[in-house]
């Protein structure tokens, strides 16, 4: 019996679970019927490649090393298939966007993608970064919007646009801050900070550009989305990093918010659009990067527009806001 995709799918899954019911559930099978494609996997290969235990399940050395061609193997067959999808967006995207990009991203970009494409069947997935990348890793995706990673000679990496980070309050919360000449990141009140939950990209680049740990954070509040933290910082709850793509949005949706810019030189995320170098190039990521950029642009635009920056001797340690 010649060795299959669906083995060498379910022996990954079982890597990940370390657990027969789970990883059965994952691959959409019984688990009896995972037990006996391990077995016969193993009958193939002449090799032991699970241990057994009696509440936990491990690879054996031979396993491991089989789980490692496993997944190489399932990434080029995925590409194959992506390969087929991605021909002049003739079929399929997948595509996934990071939730701080996302809502405000899309709405602008589909309607756009969709004139110029009209065939293209689009699956969009909203995830925090490190899942994104698995994903893509594993050719579940074909691209992911996300901020800026490290470099990395497997990925291909084009940048779309730079997105500035705001601070959003209340009229109160603001008056009481240094003014925009002298606010920067650093001298922000630790116990005045509310961000996202751990895992975030943007939580992170948040407490980076000001030099803390979130346990100095007065309330860890692990908040899902921008929408729930400008709506508490509009009511008085303390500040947040408010990205400029979102301004528009959330400005509309939060009245009572207020913003305010930092001092140059202001602190911001590089957004881009990524796909794995071994994906065969074509017009198809060049044009999704095009109209990717072009939605960017014009959100940012929007921003700048409603949120005009006054004097700074008309604002030293007053409030304002987007409009004002």
């Amino acid at each position: 019996m010649a060795l299959t995709l669906r083995q060498l799918t379910s022996l990954v899954a079982l890597a990940e679970e370390r657990n027969f019911g789970r990883a059965a559930a994952r691959v959409h099978i019984s688990q009896p019927a995972l037990s006996m494609q391990m077995k016969e996997l193993e009958a193939e290969l002449g090799a032991v490649l699970i241990e057994r235990l009696p509440r936990d399940i491990r690879l054996t050395r031979t396993g491991r090393e089989i789980e490692a061609r496993a997944r190489k193997i399932l990434a080029e067959v995925a590409e194959l298939e992506g390969a087929a999808r991605r021909q002049g967006f003739a079929k399929r995207l997948n595509i996934g966007v990071i939730p701080t990009v996302a809502p405000y991203l899309l709405p602008q970009a589909l309607p756009e993608l969709r004139a110029q494409h009209l065939s293209l069947d689009l699956r969009v997935r909203e995830a925090q970064t490190e899942q994104l990348m698995h994903d893509l890793d594993q050719g579940h995706l074909d691209a992911v919007v996300i901020a800026e990673p490290a470099p990395d000679a497997s990925l291909t990496i084009h940048p779309l646009f730079q997105d500035q980070f705001l601070l959003a309050g209340n009229a109160s919360t603001l008056a009481a801050l240094p003014d925009p000449e002298h606010l920067r990141p650093k001298t922000l009140d630790p116990e005045q900070l509310l961000l996202l939950d751990e895992g975030h990209c943007l939580a992170d680049q948040a407490l980076e550009v000001c030099g803390l740990d979130r346990r100095r954070l007065r309330v860890d509040l692990g908040a899902s989305s921008l929408s729930t933290l400008t709506g508490l910082v509009a009511q008085g709850f303390g500040l947040t990093f408010l990205p400029e793509i979102a301004v528009a949005h959330e400005s509309t949706a939060q009245p009572a918010m207020r913003l305010r810019r930092f001092a140059e030189p202001s602190p911001a995320r590089r957004i881009v659009l990524v796909r794995r170098a071994s994906t065969s190039d074509g017009d198809w990521f060049d044009d999704l990067a095009a109209i990717l950029t072009a939605a960017g642009q014009s959100l940012l635009q929007a921003a700048q527009q409603s949120y005009a920056e006054p004097p700074v001797a008309a604002v030293a340690g007053k409030a304002y806001a987007a409009g004002q």
